[in-house]
């Protein structure tokens, strides 16, 4: 017996996701099934879950290092002066 699951899924995540399940031979229903039973195996979310979510000014750095915008110093005399500041 099986039972159906309904997800809504954002369609990049979905595509992108199963195009790595692709890589791997699996198809979305199968690596659901992996999961869920990885799920039960472990008795809780088989990988570690984590608040270390940027915040807005971690984002800004990142963003500004991309862009080749991030601050730059000669030594870290003057570094350390800057983060004083």
């Amino acid at each position: 017996m099986s039972s159906t699951i309904t997800v809504r899924v954002d369609d990049k995540v979905k595509k992108e996701a199963s195009m790595v399940f692709k890589s791997v031979g699996l198809d979305m229903s199968t690596a659901i099934n992996v999961y869920l039973k990885q799920v039960i195996r472990s008795n809780g979310i088989p990988f570690p879950i984590s608040a270390d979510i940027p915040n807005k000014v971690t984002l800004q750095a990142i963003k500004e290092a991309e862009k080749g915008e991030m601050a730059s110093f000669s030594s870290i005399d003057e570094l350390m002066e800057d983060l004083n500041d």
